[in-house]
């Protein structure tokens, strides 16, 4: 099932069967991303811009984002 986190401008969404477990996205925000924490993604603990940045680097596509209006 895929997830969603917000933090009111911004929606990440997991899509945990697509995730290749590459921790592109925890080796580059490990503030957000922690494997070991659940909620495992903590969004406000980053910018918009630096989770934009990031998401656009997962390999797999399973992180993506939409802008909230």
């Amino acid at each position: 099932m895929d997830k969603e986190y917000t933090n009111g401008e911004i929606t990440i969404k997991w899509q945990p069967k697509v995730c290749q477990h590459a921790a592109v996205c925890v080796k580059t925000l490990p503030q957000v991303y922690n494997p070991d924490a659940s909620p495992w993604i903590a969004i406000e603990n980053a910018s918009n811009e630096e989770l934009k940045s990031q998401i656009s680097q997962c390999p797999s596509g399973a992180l993506s984002y939409t802008i909230n209006k």
